[in-house]
């Protein structure tokens, strides 16, 4: 029995993860007719065409499906055997993490992040990347990012993702506001102007959808990209601004007029997650930074 290409496995892994010949060629740098002839090998090795042309794209084969899991694992594990153990000395490694992540995060941890890193990892440095135009996924594959922290929303099948803490939006407003001389219902909710927080300017978002199901809608003549930003707008105004309850407690933490209250719409918690591409999965400097921000948002 001849012995099996295990290249063939890493292949057939870029390319169940890219999902076409174009984007595995790209991964593992080699040409797309290239790509072509190593698929071409591994249908013979299979027995099996994994992909096959469905209009103008190409799909998996149910055993392709089948087996996409089973492959990535046994690429991780071959992968992590060689790799430095986990008692590689971190103080020695320079690197730069770009962690896309939300101001909630960055907010409430990034300075104790910063700080463990520090001690630990102390030639390594952190940037924290805004939202883009890119897609997350995209931008995790291509490596433009390590590591997303953000509202859970898939990216992938492949990503590895691992939830954090949750987060819940309150209202925040001036500490005299009239809004505080009368019941804090709906009805009155809607009366005044509020803020929205998008960096990618949406007018739109769940509290809205909340309002619609109760037949009311609001107001939002002020977009701003920052939560920060929005806080500041709202100190000489009569605009309201729902933020999650950790940003709102912090803003009222640093001794800004401000005045929290509940939000008199039902809204669910939002659930907060890091989300990874696999290459990274035991790489021993990425390892360490997602389990120390585990450990900080108390896990």
């Amino acid at each position: 029995m001849a012995t099996p290409d295990l290249n063939l496995l890493i292949a057939l892994d870029a390319l169940l993860t890219e999902g076409s010949v174009a984007g595995a060629a790209r991964r593992m740098n080699l040409s797309a007719p290239a790509m072509s002839r190593t698929l071409g090998r591994i249908r013979d090795a299979l027995g099996d065409p994994v992909f096959v042309q469905s209009g103008r794209t190409m799909v998996p084969t149910p055993r392709a499906l089948e087996m996409r899991e089973r492959v990535r694992q046994a690429v991780e594990d071959a992968s992590s055997l060689l790799v430095p153990g986990m008692d590689v000395d971190l103080t020695g490694i320079e690197r730069r993490f770009s962690v896309r992540a939300n101001d909630i995060f960055v907010g409430m941890y990034g300075g104790q992040l910063l700080d463990a890193m520090t001690r630990e990892m102390p030639r390594a440095t952190l940037r924290f990347t805004p939202e883009e135009d890119d897609l997350d996924g995209e931008a995790l594959r291509n490596g433009r990012i390590d590591l997303l922290v953000n509202p859970y929303r898939p990216v992938g099948p492949e990503m590895r993702v691992q939830p954090l803490f949750t987060t819940r939006f309150i209202g925040i407003a001036r500490q005299d506001h009239p809004f505080f001389d009368g019941p804090a219902t709906a009805e009155r909710f809607v009366q005044w102007q509020h803020v929205g927080v998008s960096r990618r300017g949406r007018t739109r978002g769940p509290i809205d959808d909340a309002l619609e199901a109760m037949g009311l809608s609001r107001r939002v003549p002020m977009v701003v990209s920052t939560p920060y930003a929005g806080v500041f707008a709202l100190l000489h105004s009569d605009l309201i601004l729902p933020l999650p309850n950790q940003l709102a407690e912090g803003v009222a933490e640093a001794g800004l007029a401000v005045r929290l209250f509940e939000l008199p719409v039902p809204l669910e918690p939002v659930p907060i997650s890091q989300t990874w591409h696999p290459r990274w999965q035991n790489d021993p400097a990425h390892r360490w930074l997602r389990r120390t921000i585990r450990e900080l948002c108390g896990h």
